[in-house]
């Protein structure tokens, strides 16, 4: 239905302007430098580390205060508890530590157990947090130890109960994407491609847990939509190509002409290793560049639009030669009457984007918060979770992606398979 080749006029198009082809899946190819080191990506990972480790700590010890100590006066309770409180933290440290260095069985038990008590851990400790008031109304009234006790023991089984409930629900949505259709209007789009639709996948996050049934299992859906074309937001793996090129390769199966623009994961992960993969699945990266997109059956001279693509926001600094987003790269020597859809993984670059005069930018790495309301803390460096907005001209569409990060779970954000249809505006 969509992807012509043919030019527009005599004019001969540059590289970023020729139409792509949908007989032939783009390729990729050439020799690249190799990465000059972590950089501060490297860094970053440290710091993530440290601050992780130090959550998981202060986590560990409230909820051994208020689920152990608190509730029993016996030695005896409070050793057992004690044990068991660090074997649970000792599970989760282990599970972000060798996620990927042992065989894929036990590194997807290790993940499961480690990151699925992360979950409930955090939503005991909060919960836990709200019943501190009436813990505080007991305490002015002097209330007798024994009083005490009994209150912990309640306010601990119905945390409990709560949060097993809402992690139990969050567990089994996290694996159940949704599909998700949105029409958005361009007001540059020509009526001959009116009705374009494209099938936005972010954050599927292969990995210890989602590994290649996972995702076969979107490729075989993304399938029955029939989208003219597949556009790949970053944060497709967590691993390396040696580790997970294998789970990856159900990507070959995808019917549409498929484009794929790095996230931040992929530069934990040798980036352009990846880059220089993707394409042996028939997937096209954009690195800072666009194509021109137009229908099939178009013919010389009919009407495209740009599909643009840049590097995520943390490129320039994870110590890959020549990454870096570099929008201004991507749309040189555009026609400003042809619509541009941007694919930039990190929201937050709408900004750039709607200085550019792009008409729509797509993005996910949010996760919609993954669990809310846990998740609103996104806000402090993204200027949305999910859904779609306008920035002055241009639109923002924010998936919450696919897959997940960490703990197998999503509470009030579903993961979503993305439809977005393309409209022109009704005279």
């Amino acid at each position: 239905m969509i992807i012509g080749d043919w030019l527009s006029g005599n004019n001969v198009p540059t590289q970023a302007e020729r139409p792509v082809c949908v007989a032939a899946r783009p390729r990729l190819g050439g020799s690249h430098p190799q990465p000059a080191g972590p950089g501060m990506i490297g860094r970053m990972v440290s710091v993530f580390v440290l601050g992780f480790l130090l959550v998981v700590i202060l986590m560990h010890a409230y909820l051994y205060r208020r689920l152990v100590h608190d509730v029993s006066a016996s030695r005896r309770f409070r050793r057992v508890g004690l044990l068991v409180i660090l074997l649970l933290a000792a599970s989760t440290i282990a599970a972000i530590m060798f996620r990927l260095t042992l065989p894929a069985g036990p590194t997807a038990a290790l993940n499961w157990v480690g990151y699925l008590w992360l979950a409930l851990g955090l939503y005991l400790a909060l919960i836990l947090i709200v019943f501190e008031v009436p813990r505080l109304v007991l305490r002015r009234r002097r209330t007798d130890p024994g009083r005490r006790r009994a209150l912990a023991r309640l306010l601990g089984g119905a945390a409990a109960v709560l949060a097993a409930g809402t992690v139990g629900y969050g567990a089994v949505s996290a694996r159940s994407p949704r599909l998700a259709r949105r029409e958005i209007t361009l007001d540059r789009l020509d009526p001959a491609l009116d009705g374009v639709t494209i099938a936005a996948l972010s954050d599927v996050h292969i990995g210890a847990i989602n590994r290649g049934p996972f995702l076969a299992d979107v490729v075989r859906r993304v399938n029955a939509e029939r989208p003219d074309l597949v556009a790949l937001v970053g944060d497709l793996v967590d691993g390396s190509v040696d580790q997970l090129g294998g789970a990856a390769g159900s990507l070959r199966e995808l019917n549409a002409p498929t484009f794929f623009v790095t996230g931040n994961h992929e530069y934990f992960h040798d980036a352009e290793e990846w880059c220089e993969f993707l394409p042996t699945l028939g997937v096209r990266v954009l690195r800072n560049e666009r194509v021109a997109i137009g229908r099939r059956d178009g013919g010389p001279g009919a009407p495209t639009f740009d599909l643009a693509g840049i590097d995520d926001r943390t490129a320039a600094r994870s110590g890959e030669p020549g990454h870096g987003a570099n929008l201004a790269k991507a749309l040189d020597g555009r026609d400003p009457a042809r619509p541009v859809v941007l694919l930039a993984h990190q929201p937050v670059m709408v900004d750039q984007a709607a200085r550019a005069d792009v008409d729509l930018q797509i993005s996910g790495h949010t996760h919609g918060g993954q669990f809310l309301p846990l998740g609103y803390v996104v806000l402090l460096d993204q200027p949305v979770l999910a859904g779609l907005t306008r920035i002055g001209r241009t639109w923002l569409y924010v998936t919450r992606g696919v897959g997940f990060w960490g703990p197998p779970v999503r509470v009030g954000a579903p993961p979503e398979i993305t439809l977005l249809t393309l409209r022109t505006p009704t005279p």
